[in-house]
């Protein structure tokens, strides 16, 4: 029975640390949401930039794991080079390793007072209004659970409470000393749990008891290398139906980690014991034990964190090689794209995992859609000016294309909203659903002006030179128009929706004086009244698409 309430204790104190991590890594990512877009915006090719990028977007989310799948997806979508993506994920494996430091507070005395930091994020979250000061609640109670949790795991593991049970575990995971068997062990465990975090928490949990796998030799260390490994699994699983490109960003996330732990396993195999020798040498030194405490938490989270440091500073020069070795291990060519692909990219569904991230590219996505929708009609009005009805069916198809990807973004800004966004972002899915109709309707309004030429060659009717030249000069203001909404919405630029404004005002003029010099020529007998209707209709047409041009530019306030 001692040992079923042990298991339910230790187990009971687990799932407390987890959902701690859980809530603290929601609660970061959402305060700091705007920063971690920012900084995967500004993914250079700069190796050393990438790296900490990956470090840094790793310690907000609390997870490589997490982190890795996240540069899976912006490498699915396209938004994120081969190259930028083996940096980054570099540098997800030096954040990972905060987990074992902050497993390894948990033995502090400090760690008591910890606690209570539960109680307060608790009463903020539930006493404030503000957003933000509930974000920030939530972050300290997830800190505080972190420690209820590593308290519960120790006290479980408490050999004065469980002296019997206590020793047969730690006789039991002395004997496993088989290198390559401590290292499945390691892989398997985190293959299972998709977690490197919650597996060396629960190593570090029984060094603070005094329990080591493997002994007081280098046997726990060989668990935590093959903790790396097993972490890839959730990138694999990830990009199991993704394009070629994400496929090897998991496959360069499995060999850099694979490369490592064959490194860093016959290095401790050639020097035995390492874990004594270093740890008498150097991290005695740094983290001298106290009375019955041998401090073996610290030392192996300083052995986590040395090896992920070292391992990338032996391969980031090598980042290239990494990408060629991962095109010749991934040959297969994309499967032939459907209209998302062709107008957008793909809205990958692994960003979901973190919002703010996801409404940038669905953000992104939708400039793209724009571009679009202006190319479908400069092709169509361009086709007007010829008398070409030949355009009608490639506008058609493209407006068909379009249509679909309206479609998937739509669903996908659903979703999105299922996430839990902030309010913010909130607001930007909200706006979006007004943007995509906008662009949707540039779209439907070149498939009109399509029309219009199908009557103009059918009807043979007869423009005037000096009608379709100042049509034409109009049409060149409403792309001008697009080329300056285009970058206000990019860039947020608010300064520029004056330009905006002044452009917009510039078409209207220029329908109004078109329609009335119409007017003027039919009443003097120098144009067809066959024209009016075509005539009419299309300038309308032209300045109904700069409205939603200047709605889509507007979308940004």
């Amino acid at each position: 029975m001692d040992v079923l309430y042990l298991v339910l204790q230790l187990l009971g104190g687990l799932g407390a640390f987890l959902i701690g991590m859980e809530m603290m890594s929601d609660s970061m990512s959402r305060l700091a949401h705007g920063k971690l877009r920012a900084m995967l915006n500004k993914t250079a090719n700069n190796r050393i930039a990438g790296v900490g990028i990956g470090c840094t977007a790793t310690v907000i989310i609390q997870s490589s794991s997490a982190t890795t799948v996240m540069v899976v997806g912006l490498v699915n979508a396209g938004i994120m080079t081969l190259f930028q993506a083996t940096a980054i994920i570099m540098g997800a494996n030096i954040g990972t390793t905060i987990t074992a430091w902050i497993a390894s507070l948990g033995s502090l005395d400090v760690s008591a007072f910890l606690l209570i930091l539960t109680v307060v994020g608790v009463f903020m979250t539930m006493l404030s209004k503000n957003e933000r000061v509930k974000v920030v609640g939530n972050i300290l109670a997830g800190l505080g659970l972190i420690f209820v949790g590593l308290s519960v795991m120790s006290d479980s593991m408490d050999p004065d409470l469980h002296p019997e049970i206590m020793d047969a575990i730690r006789h039991a995971l002395s004997v496993v000393d088989n290198p390559f068997l401590l290292l499945l062990i390691g892989i398997v465990a985190t293959g299972i749990v998709q977690s490197s975090s919650a597996v060396t928490s629960i190593v570090v949990v029984l060094a603070t008891s005094g329990v080591l796998i493997g002994g007081t030799g280098d046997g726990v260390y060989y668990v935590i290398i093959g903790s790396n490994i097993g972490t890839c699994v959730t990138a694999l699983l990830s990009s199991i139906g993704a394009s070629p490109n994400a496929r090897r960003a998991a496959i360069i996330h499995l060999l850099f980690n694979c490369l490592g732990a064959i490194i860093f396993a016959v290095f401790l195999l050639c020097w035995q014991p390492f874990g004594t020798t270093f740890s008498e040498t150097v991290l005695q030194k740094i983290f001298p034990p106290t009375a019955g405490n041998p401090n073996y938490q610290f030392q192996i989270a300083f052995f986590h964190t040395l090896f992920n440091v070292t391992c990338t500073c032996l391969f980031l020069p090598f980042a290239k090689g990494f990408v060629k070795l991962a095109n010749i291990l991934v040959r297969e060519k994309a499967a032939p794209g459907h209209a998302v692909n062709e107008v957008v990219g793909d809205l990958d569904e692994r960003l979901l995992l973190q919002p703010s991230v996801a409404v940038e590219h669905v953000y992104q996505s939708a400039g793209k859609m724009f571009a679009y929708a202006m190319g479908t009609l400069d092709e169509a009005v361009a086709a007007f000016l010829k008398k070409d009805v030949s355009a009608k069916e490639d506008v058609a198809d493209r407006n068909e294309k379009l249509a679909e990807a309206n479609r998937e973004a739509v669903q996908y800004l659903v979703k999105l909203s299922a996430s839990a966004p902030v309010m913010e972002d909130e607001k930007t899915i909200s706006t979006m659903h007004y943007v995509l109709n906008d662009i949707v309707r540039i779209g439907e309004l070149a498939d009109n002006v399509t029309k219009y030429t199908d009557h103009y060659e059918k009807d043979s009717l007869v423009f005037s030179g000096e009608f379709l030249t100042m049509l034409e000069e109009m049409f060149g203001r409403i792309k001008e128009l697009s080329a300056v909404a285009y970058e206000v919405y990019l860039e947020h630029d608010f300064v520029k929706l004056r330009e905006v404004d002044e452009l917009e005002e510039g078409i209207d003029q220029d329908r109004r004086r078109l329609i009335s010099q119409h007017i003027k020529r039919l009443n003097e007998g120098k144009c067809q009244p066959e024209n009016s209707s075509v005539f009419i209709n299309l300038v309308g047409n032209l300045e109904r698409a700069a409205d939603h041009i200047t709605y889509i530019a507007h979308s940004i306030g």
